[in-house]
């Protein structure tokens, strides 16, 4: 997650203290575990986990840490869509 965009959500870098390596090109950047409470589409509010680092320009990425576990996303690449929906339980 972007620096800015924690900052926007009311995260506080002091007081986020568990620390997440990055590999790559982020290797070098210190990140902090953080988990936001996130409404995707219409559905239900959840918690999203995200590595929050203060490296210059870093996308959002949904689906590093828990994004994939509480939705099924169907890519269709000759259309250049997707599609979320919630997981079903059972």
């Amino acid at each position: 997650m972007p620096y800015e965009l924690g900052l926007q959500l009311g995260l506080i870098w002091e007081d986020e203290t568990l620390s997440v390596l990055l590999a790559g090109n982020l290797a070098r950047f210190e990140a902090r575990a953080v988990v936001v409470d996130a409404q995707v589409s219409s559905f239900p509010t959840i918690n999203l986990a995200f590595a929050w680092t203060q490296a210059p320009n870093v996308p959002l990425i949904l689906g590093q840490a828990n994004f994939f576990f509480e939705f099924d996303v169907c890519f269709f690449r000759a259309r250049s869509e997707f599609e979320v929906r919630p997981k079903q339980v059972g």
